[in-house]
């Protein structure tokens, strides 16, 4: 089935629930209009459905390639990616300065969802490079600005994050690689790292790494971490490319999914390489590209639960089976049958929520940067910051559902991989794991992001989705605004216990064993809180007679499907917001072992 991409919804979700608007009110993206919106985002699926979508399964079946020390892409991404570097996609959101297009972040979100959905392999390396790119903006020296941002907006190179040890994976303060200086300011790398993802490739010149290591005097831990940059070839000081630098893939992992994207192990020895921004503040410097990555990561869940959902309703429509209740036919589409009819609406559902939520984090970092007064940055920044992991857990998590339905719906052919639902479950398992597990996420959300105002960011949330429900009411009778309000409750009780138990000197383990079930419970309801902006936007479209009646309705009905099916279901997640650390601590070895 071919992928066909949602420019509609993606304009639904910017305008009329994001609020894209607000960022164009500010002024700073003097080049921003709708218009341009609608041109990005026309252009992005095309190139998406024509070039990106048809390598899908091939690269798959294919896979990126290593040999005598280096790597080659699977068949045709070469050609796609000179092609999506000539159509200047990798710099939608750069400063005019370096040669991007200095648009706002939500649409750049939103033209890449409709690359992962196409093709989430291919996706991953012009996703690391946008990470690279907004590092360097932010923390890079004037030296690094005018050498590699050029190329890398311009896509004739890309960028790769480099964090990962063997023996040191989540825990970064664990790394042992070490920069020894040179004594021409510049540093010698040695070390070994994993889980590159496109560290190494034949699509471009050169690769440029961000390297986190070690100095010789640097304390132990996470504060005795530098970022460092280092080139697959050095760059002479008339910008043409030298000598090749000295570090290498030897090797690359056979992984359960995203077979087209090389996943590298990379030796280190010696390489040349110069410090990005301070020393030992490697770190913080680091969480610029993790930042940027992990709410890339969210839009890739959103991405393949959209391809995914779209496969499953095809072979729904065109398979046939069993008598449908509503029309009597025998051999109906099984897209007849309520259940199957009921699974593909809430898949639908959840995508349109998940769209939403990181949509509207794009447009929460620009209005953190671009809105007019310091009190609204901060507000904004707040909500950014609140949003971020919510973004990469709750829509990773529906990814990996959405493609789980997509094969259940598909039945025992969706377990054969020749019908293609298979790729998708198995593409979209990584989402929840790298960039910081969806663990990681939620202990950030309830360890710092809850907490870092006083709790003030989840109170305004709290207010504003109050304010939504209050509007509704006129929208719906009965269960869909009980739901959303008892939902609403459940949020700001969860919040209230927790920042009361962080605030407690004995309350840690009970804020970490609720950490899981409380992103869950925030991206349930905010998620909701989104489809109900879109049933009210749809609603003031409906009675101006202003756009496809059949097409809006949908949207008030997705709301409805929303509240009964997950809405409905918010008090489990309460639960395990206050089930305790005790519990969990006298869980002993023995009762798992059994």
């Amino acid at each position: 089935m071919s992928y066909r991409a949602p420019v509609r919804d993606l304009a639904f979700a910017l305008e009329a629930v994001a609020g894209i608007d607000q960022v164009a009110a500010t002024g700073a993206f003097a080049d921003y209009d709708a218009d341009v919106m609608g041109a990005v985002l026309e252009a992005a699926g095309q190139f998406s459905e024509q070039v990106l979508a048809p390598l899908n399964r091939p690269g798959d079946l294919a896979g990126a390639k290593y040999a005598n020390g280096a790597v080659t892409a699977a068949p045709g991404f070469v050609d796609a990616y000179k092609q999506f570097a000539e159509g200047g996609w990798t710099g939608l959101t750069a400063s005019v300065e370096a040669g991007g297009q200095a648009l706002p972040k939500a649409l750049e979100l939103a033209a890449y969802e409709t690359v992962h959905a196409a093709n989430m392999a291919f996706g991953l390396c012009p996703m690391l490079s946008l990470a690279s790119i907004e590092a360097l903006e932010q923390v890079g020296n004037e030296h690094q600005k005018s050498t590699y941002l050029p190329k890398l907006v311009s896509g004739e190179w890309t960028g790769a994050m480099v964090l990962t040890e063997p023996h040191a994976g989540s825990d970064l303060g664990a790394l042992t690689t070490t920069a020894t200086p040179n004594g021409d300011g510049t540093y010698a790398l040695n070390g070994q790292k994993i889980f590159i993802t496109w560290g190494d490739h034949d699509a471009t010149d050169n690769i440029v790494h961000l390297v986190l290591a070690r100095l010789p005097d640097a304390p132990a831990g996470p504060k005795g971490i530098s970022l460092f940059l280092t080139p697959k070839f050095a760059v002479n000081a008339d910008g043409s490319l030298g000598e090749r630098n000295a570090f290498h893939p030897v090797g690359v992992e056979h992984k359960l999914g995203i077979h087209a994207s090389p996943t590298c192990v990379m030796a280190y020895e010696g390489a040349r390489a110069e410090l990005v921004g301070r020393p030992n503040e490697g770190l913080a410097h680091m969480f610029v590209m993790m930042n940027a990555a992990r709410l890339a990561v969210g839009v890739e869940g959103v991405g393949v639960a959209e391809r995914a959902y779209q496969h499953a309703l095809a072979y729904a429509l065109e398979r046939r089976q069993g008598r449908s209740v509503w029309t009597g036919e025998k051999n109906a589409p099984i897209f007849d049958h309520p259940d199957v009819r009921r699974t593909l609406g809430v898949m639908k559902a959840k995508i349109a929520a998940a769209r939403a939520i990181c949509l509207s984090t794009g447009v929460a970092a620009d209005l953190a940067k671009h809105a007019a007064t310091e009190a609204d940055r901060k507000l904004w920044k707040g909500r950014e910051d609140l949003f971020t992991p919510i973004a990469k857990a709750w829509s990773t998590d529906v990814g990996c559902e959405v493609a789980s339905l997509g094969v259940q719906v598909h039945g025992g052919m969706g377990f054969i991989e020749e019908t293609g639902a298979a790729q998708y479950y198995r593409d979209a398992r990584i989402t929840p794991i790298y960039e910081g597990t969806n663990g990681i996420q939620a202990m950030d959300l309830v360890g710092r992001k809850l907490s870092m105002d006083g709790g003030d960011s989840a109170k305004a949330l709290i207010a504003d989705m109050k304010a939504t429900l209050a509007q509704i009411d006129r929208l719906f009778d009965g269960k869909p605004v009980e739901r959303f309000a008892t939902a609403i409750e459940a949020v700001e009780d969860a919040t209230l216990w927790l920042l009361d138990r962080k605030a407690a000197a004995d309350g840690a383990a009970d804020v970490l064993a609720g950490a899981d079930a409380y992103l869950k419970l925030m991206g349930d309801v905010v998620g909701g809180w989104m489809l109900a902006k879109g049933a009210l936007a749809a609603k003031a479209r409906l009675d101006a007679g202003n756009g496809d009646p059949a097409w809006l309705q949908g949207k008030l009905d997705l709301y409805e499907l929303y509240a009964a099916n997950v809405l409905g279901h918010v008090s489990s997640r309460l639960a395990g917001v206050g089930q305790g650390g005790e519990l969990l601590q006298g869980l002993s070895v023995e009762a798992l072992a059994g």
